[in-house]
């Protein structure tokens, strides 16, 4: 076949596209790298301001309010465990990152679900690119970044962010779509407008979906820490690449450990705020 057809340039294409943007749009990239870099530090200096006995308190009764006594003590054993280990601020500088990218996620992720919920033209374009964004190896993404912000956490924060948004739009457009058409009838027989039935009946109803989808974004978000630590971005991830360069079991177990931790308590919050979205109680 390759004496038949000459071989395609693609890559040399993208180095092209890589390099156009990166001249044409470089004070864009700088501007975003400057207000993620800010942001991200701002949520990190927030929390390290409140005393870490204090925070896990907080977390923990958060825990218990929000699912149940088990979780918050287990909230208040986990978190006291990372912080007897030495991994408090790094814990933060991870849990920082997670939450700007999801924070992105949703501000991105949700609107689009809506707007392709509403257009099936809008469907078909958006759901193929989903699909690349799902399937493409999660490296792959950390290559442009960098082109793009140079090392550090924003390269993480943006990787994460293409690596977590798909389940927030998916499941927006999903939660949408199985509102009971009855009750979208019935709607419109009462003369509601488009976006009066949008936001006083689907949305509320689609709202423990939605939840879902964000549970989602949360868990890919977090698993990307030990990916977004080989570009420089701080915090438990780049404790577990270290170990793992450095054959150094222990340490990448106890920070390997401090993940699972937050990815439990986030994970077990926010499906317990889905529930009781949808009037449930755990």
């Amino acid at each position: 076949m390759e004496g038949i057809l000459p071989r395609l340039p693609l890559a040399d294409w993208i180095d092209v596209l890589v390099d156009w943007m990166t001249a044409t749009f470089g004070g864009l990239f700088d501007g975003i790298s400057t207000g993620l870099k800010f942001f991200v530090e701002g949520i990190v200096t927030s929390l390290a301001i409140v005393p870490s006995i204090l925070l896990i308190v907080l977390v923990s009764l958060l825990a218990w309010k929000v699912c149940n006594w088990r979780i918050g003590v287990f909230a208040l054993l986990g978190l006291f465990l990372i912080d007897n280990l030495g991994y408090w601020e790094e814990m933060l500088e991870t849990l920082s990152l997670v939450l700007t990218a999801v924070l992105i996620s949703i501000m991105i992720g949700i609107p689009v679900g809506i707007w392709a919920s509403q257009s099936e033209r809008v469907r078909q374009v958006v759901t193929p690119i989903l699909d690349f964004m799902q399937t493409m190896p999660a490296f792959v993404y950390l290559l442009p970044a960098i082109f793009f912000f140079s090392i550090g956490v924003v390269p993480g924060v943006i990787a994460s962010v293409i690596f977590a948004m798909p389940p927030t739009i998916r499941l927006t457009v999903l939660g949408i779509k199985q509102v009971p058409a009855d009750l979208i009838e019935a709607s419109e027989a009462f003369g509601s407008t488009t976006k009066q039935r949008l936001l006083k009946v689907q949305l509320p109803l689609a709202m423990p979906t939605i939840m879902a989808g964000i549970n989602q974004s949360i868990m890919l978000a977090l698993s990307m820490v030990v990916i977004a630590s080989m570009v420089g971005a701080p915090g438990l991830g780049t404790e577990v690449y270290r170990a793992v360069t450095q054959i150094k079991t222990g340490v990448g177990f106890e920070a390997g450990l401090a993940i699972v931790v937050i990815a439990i308590l986030l994970d077990r919050i926010t499906q317990n705020i889905g529930k009781k979205k949808q009037g449930g109680t755990v």
